[in-house]
């Protein structure tokens, strides 16, 4: 019997890269459901490519726009995920959607189905405590694919926080890891986007570059297993192709391997680790020499200053949806040249020492609705901060 499937965010690279693994074994797969928001161009071609049972479009004016046009009349087009019916069922969703808005329909989804593929960082970082109890309650197995996740769970499966010394989680550096931190001032957009490695969109390019993907990946570790806080540190890695190392109080140091290509832990999440990954992507022959110039070296902080962040503050109740939301503000408005690069990190500083941050920061959120409130809160306080200090840029 062909296992369900449901891919939210399937015009993104981890959806794209998902259906592309899917579609190599159609006589396994069936895929029900995919979803996106405005990406018109590539929302047909899946329709026509994939014929989904059913594919969910946000952005209202694309979803008029592909209602009028699509000529697949087996894919029924939806513009709300609460418009898919709760009695379809999924045995695997991969959810891939970036920001915020991945929150509700991830947490929607784990209802629905068996196995969650986990990419949406919202959903672990402002939403846990919520989708932790859903995922206990259905029975569902949370599996992470960002590779630092996926390789901390499988380097320490059969492991509980007794047994573990430290546990790093690398960090590549990005693309001004040897840029004189004198130049900083002048960095632009388009000089983030140039990771060394990766192909990212450009959030995450901008967020790699400073290293707050790091810190929000530490909060998502936090959250995801259940080990002491303080056993976790950021290590730089250049070549990234260790996701993350543990060392074991028993003496031993283990290491998770992998080439810079997300298919492989995507394809190990979905076929359970029992995969070949020689038909999914291009044969590796040069892992030993790869592994002849692995380098690792401790975080530079006047360079990366964003790791000196108060790790209590990001680390409380609701820290981390005031972090998430402020940076998601900053990074939008670097990238609109309304804030320096450094501004990031100066905006998010006065963020974490206003006077309501603990009140935010301390609260339980029983809710979405509470999730939002204090996401609205962290957004307007860094438009706020970024009116007052940087007025001439805006």
């Amino acid at each position: 019997m062909k296992k369900k499937i449901s891919i939210l965010g399937s015009t993104g690279s981890i959806g794209k890269s998902s259906l592309q693994i899917l579609n190599l074994n159609k006589k396994k797969f069936s895929i029900l459901l995919l979803s996106a928001n405005s990406n018109y161009k590539e929302i047909i071609r899946q329709i026509n490519l994939y014929r989904p049972l059913y594919f969910v479009v946000t952005d209202f004016f694309v979803y008029n726009k592909i209602k009028k046009n699509v000529t697949n009349k087996k894919t029924k087009i939806l513009n709300k995920f609460n418009n898919v019916p709760t009695k379809l069922k999924f045995d695997i969703t991969i959810a891939a959607i970036v920001g915020i808005a991945g929150l509700e329909p991830t947490i929607q989804f784990a209802k629905q189905s068996k196995k969650i593929l986990l990419a949406n960082k919202e959903s672990i970082i402002c939403g846990w405590h919520i989708l932790s109890k859903i995922i206990k309650i259905s029975k569902t197995k949370l599996i992470p694919i960002d590779s630092e996740h996926f390789s901390i769970k499988q380097l320490t499966n059969s492991y509980s926080d007794i047994d573990i010394k430290k546990i790093y989680i690398t960090a590549s550096g990005g693309p001004f890891l040897r840029r004189p931190i004198s130049s900083f001032k002048k960095i632009k957009p388009a000089d983030a986007y140039k990771h060394p490695n990766w192909n990212m969109g450009k959030k995450i390019s901008v967020d790699s570059s400073n290293l707050m993907n790091k810190i929000l990946e530490l909060v998502e570790a936090h959250r995801l297993f259940s080990f002491n806080p303080k056993k976790y540190e950021i290590i730089v890695h250049p070549q990234s192709l260790v996701h993350a190392i543990v060392v074991f109080k028993n003496g031993q140091i283990k290491f998770l391997y992998h080439d810079t290509d997300m298919k492989i832990p995507i394809s190990n999440a979905i076929y359970n680790n029992k995969v070949n990954i020689d038909k999914i992507i291009k044969k590796n022959n040069n892992f030993i020499n790869q592994l002849k110039n692995i380098k690792f070296e401790k975080v530079d902080k006047k360079r990366f200053p964003i790791v000196t962040l108060n790790k209590d503050k990001f680390l409380s109740k609701s820290g981390p949806i005031i972090l998430n939301a402020s940076n998601e503000i900053l990074v939008d408005s670097f990238l609109k040249k309304k804030i320096p690069y450094n501004g990031i990190y100066e905006t998010l500083k006065r963020v974490f020492k206003d006077r309501d941050f603990n009140k935010y920061a301390v609260k339980k959120v029983p809710n979405i609705n509470e999730i939002y409130k204090i996401d609205n809160w962290a957004r307007k306080k860094t438009l706020e901060i970024i009116s007052k200090n940087y007025a001439k840029n805006i």
